[in-house]
């Protein structure tokens, strides 16, 4: 199960309007989520970035009250009692700077996987993959022991769309490439399956490096099996916005082969 593009958003409420909005919040999707999971008990829950910036609410914990570590941030908070099983970053987590990123994120009950950004001194900001242990139940209801790796990627232009805050502190390389070096990790460390957490869109075309909509490209990397897409606002499989392209089934719901969802916003 994937959120992406949370923005903030927790109630079903339009911080801009300032009224009552049924369309959007995180205690909306909660009862989705819900229902998911009853559906299928083996499910696991990720998301996939965008989370602390995008509404005012995020601006005000932000410049207005702060964020010090140790500090709950209102979209974690509400994201903890969801009981996530993973997250990455979006591009957007970076506008406010490192300090409030590192508070904000500081509460998660769940871990935070990237790849593609390391900091100063070339060490991975958060951790590039991890590896979860889960059991899971089949249909005659045995228990099997599944390693499922997972991996995050963020737009490699943060380092323009927040240069103010990111220069000469963290760099951020091709999602392919960190794809590349990282996924054979996740396989040497025993991973039965490889979930990538890619906060970047779908688009066809021929790869030229550093694209920002790289999800595509990714699912030519060996080793992954699902992606997990975010950051265009759209909604993958179904509708017109990826019909037509080489290598995408917006039927089925692959991007070469592989399954692939994009949840929203």
């Amino acid at each position: 199960l994937e959120t992406t593009d949370l923005h903030v958003n927790v109630f079903p409420y339009d911080y801009y309007r300032d009224a009552a909005d049924d369309t959007v919040g995180l205690a909306r999707t909660a009862a989705l989520v819900k229902a998911a999971r009853a559906e299928a008990p083996n499910s696991l829950l990720f998301d996939n970035g965008d989370l602390i910036q995008g509404s005012p609410l995020g601006d005000f914990v932000a410049y207005r009250r702060g964020m010090r570590k140790g500090d709950a941030h209102p979209m974690v908070a509400a994201m903890n009692v969801l009981s996530y099983d993973g997250g990455t970053v979006g591009n957007h987590e970076f506008n406010y700077g490192l300090d409030v990123l590192a508070n904000a994120l500081g509460s998660a009950a769940f871990p935070i996987v990237c790849a593609n950004v390391t900091d100063a001194a070339g060490a991975s900001l958060y951790r590039p993959w991890l590896v979860l242990d889960r059991t899971v139940a089949d249909e005659g209801g045995a228990q099997h022991r599944l390693r499922v790796g997972v991996i995050g990627f963020v737009p490699p232009q943060i380092m323009q769309w927040d240069k103010a805050h990111l220069e000469g502190r963290v760099a951020a390389t091709d999602i392919v490439d960190a794809g590349r070096r990282h996924v054979p990790d996740l396989r040497r460390a025993g991973a039965d399956l490889v979930v990538a957490l890619c906060h970047s869109g779908i688009a066809g075309g021929e790869r030229q490096g550093g694209e920002e909509n790289a999800a595509l490209h990714l699912a030519q990397v060996d080793g992954i099996d699902v992606i997990l897409t975010g950051h265009q606002h759209l909604v993958f499989p179904g509708g017109k916005d990826f019909a037509g392209i080489p290598g995408v089934d917006n039927q089925r719901g692959t991007l070469h082969g592989k399954p692939a969802v994009m949840a929203g916003f």
